[in-house]
């Protein structure tokens, strides 16, 4: 499934991973279109995320990493730290204060990975910033 992202004032195509992370796309897209807010990772390096608090998308891990590449976005599920949507625009080693974590690569951004940088550095000096995922 390709989707567009909409992150501050960028446009990003993508494709959801159905064959790697079938359990996780599936119930991410059947929330699509999806909202939220992306701040500056604390812990992890490159990255935004979506703080997601308590939420569960009733999953369990596939497909998991803890050192995404620059334009892919991962779910952690939850358990030791809190749920969290994940986008590494740089170099990440996903971390939260509880230690090491891994998280379902689930989304394959595709097109203006140039942009990501970018992106993560106004995130980083000027706060949050409006995400949207829909289908494409």
């Amino acid at each position: 499934m390709k989707l567009k992202i909409t992150a501050g004032p960028f446009v990003f195509d993508a494709v959801l991973e159905t064959e790697k992370a079938p359990q996780t796309s599936k119930a991410f897209a059947e929330r699509l279109p999806y909202e939220g807010q992306i701040v500056h990772v604390r812990w992890s390096g490159e990255g935004v995320w979506i703080p997601l608090g308590d939420y569960n998308f009733g999953v369990g891990y596939e497909n998991h990493t803890s050192h995404p590449a620059p334009g892919h976005i991962i779910l952690y599920p939850g358990g030791i730290s809190e749920t969290e949507i994940l986008l590494a625009y740089g170099g990440v080693d996903f971390s939260s204060k509880m230690g090491q974590l891994a998280g379902n690569h689930f989304i394959t951004i595709t097109s203006n990975l140039d942009k990501l940088p970018i992106l993560g550095n106004k995130v980083l000096w000027q706060g949050a910033h409006t995400i949207r995922f829909e289908v494409a």
